[in-house]
């Protein structure tokens, strides 16, 4: 009765109602295509994406001969640093910090509670599509990374407990990164179908290997390490770039469309959440504020080359399109934050009072002459 009325009115009032009430029925249409395509998952939502350039069309389905190169080289990458990352671990002072576990525990809280959380809010006060959530969920789900450690030298942290922290989050995700993906994309609809676990369960594994390779080279050829992390280094700048040659190629027609507001707004607010939380949950539970410091660092740093991995690995490039530019995104507004958080710090350790100093060097001292016989 519904249609009848609308095609009387049709006739009788002219060309303005039946535009209206196409226009009504395409974005009927519409609402439910979408609705079913999620729900079937996020592989059947971007499968046919195209662009046009020059009056054709260029379809992303195209891409499978550059698809196996990138993934060499992605894998590639994530395995020279997790090997480098394992060269800086000693197994003395990992059997430190697992007889006094209070900082790995609240650092660990830190970056599998807060990140995870901070990303589904985001997600969810920025109304994003189930791919962009989903790549979101993946960075903030992700383990700490090299980058950490840096910049925890940087703003005069504990470096063996920074190096510790990298060490045991990438053994800690391999059980806990499926599980939070699993429990945050339930409030997707059609996400947590079509997150791939088992790939990212797979990259998760093969990040350990190399770690423990990296471990084992330092603890049986110390010497072996130095020469393992200077040419790692140079293999990891090289390939790096090479893969955003190839992947911006690849995707060339689309990857300005990964810079959206929302994209911007949520890869700058994250990780300063991250630095910022997990610094003052740190001095709630009573570290020190060089322990602190090193947490909030660990937290808001993510693992940038893991998370280009599991994207490129677990997700076909076609499916994922421009968001597996997300994660560099991402590092980009990490780094500039680390380091103006690094430089107020440092800015403050310059201007504020001799007092200050002299009675925190005589506590060390104090310390130290205790050690003497």
């Amino acid at each position: 009765m519904l249609y009848q009325n609308s095609f009387h009115s049709l006739h009788k009032n002219g060309g303005s109602h039946r535009r209206v009430i196409l226009t009504q029925h395409r974005i009927w249409r519409s609402a439910a295509m979408n609705a079913t395509e999620v729900q079937t998952g996020i592989a059947h939502i971007y499968s046919r994406v195209n662009a046009s350039r020059n009056g054709s069309m260029v379809y992303l389905d195209d891409l499978s001969a550059n698809n196996t190169v990138i993934d060499i080289f992605t894998m590639g990458i994530l395995i020279i640093t997790m090997i480098s990352l394992g060269c800086t671990m000693e197994i003395s002072k990992i059997k430190d910090h697992v007889l006094r576990p209070r900082g790995v525990a609240i650092a660990l809280v830190s970056q599998f509670g807060i990140m995870p959380l901070t990303a589904f809010c985001l997600a969810k006060i920025l109304q994003m599509d189930p791919i962009k959530a989903g790549t979101l969920l993946i960075c903030g789900c992700s383990p700490g990374g090299s980058l950490s450690n840096i910049f925890s030298l940087a703003i005069k942290g504990d470096m063996s407990l920074s190096i510790v922290l990298t060490t045991s989050s990438s053994f800690a995700a391999m059980g806990l990164m499926p599980l939070l993906l699993y429990i945050y994309c339930q409030g997707f609809p059609g996400l947590e179908k079509a997150v791939p676990y088992a790939g990212i369960t797979l990259t998760l594994v093969f990040t350990l290997v190399p770690c423990a390779m990296g471990i084992a080279i330092n603890h049986y050829k110390p010497n072996y390490s130095v020469v393992v992390k200077k040419v790692g280094l140079g293999i990891l700048i090289v390939s790096s770039i090479l893969l955003v040659i190839m992947s911006c190629a690849a995707i060339k027609d689309l990857i300005w469309t990964a810079f959206t507001p929302e994209n911007l707004v949520a890869a700058a607010l994250m990780p300063l959440i991250g630095f910022i939380l997990g610094f003052v949950l740190s001095l709630i539970c009573g570290l020190s504020a060089k322990c602190s410091r090193t947490i909030s660092m660990e937290t808001g740093c993510q693992n940038i080359q893991l998370c280009f991995a599991i994207l490129k690995v677990a997700f076909p490039l076609e499916v994922i399109g421009p968001m597996f530019f997300f994660p560099l995104i991402y590092m980009s507004f990490q780094c500039i934050e680390a380091f103006l958080l690094t430089l107020c710090f440092r800015c403050y350790q310059t201007f504020k009072e001799p007092a200050e100093d002299t009675r925190y060097a005589s506590v060390e001292i104090k310390h130290e002459e205790v050690k003497q016989p």
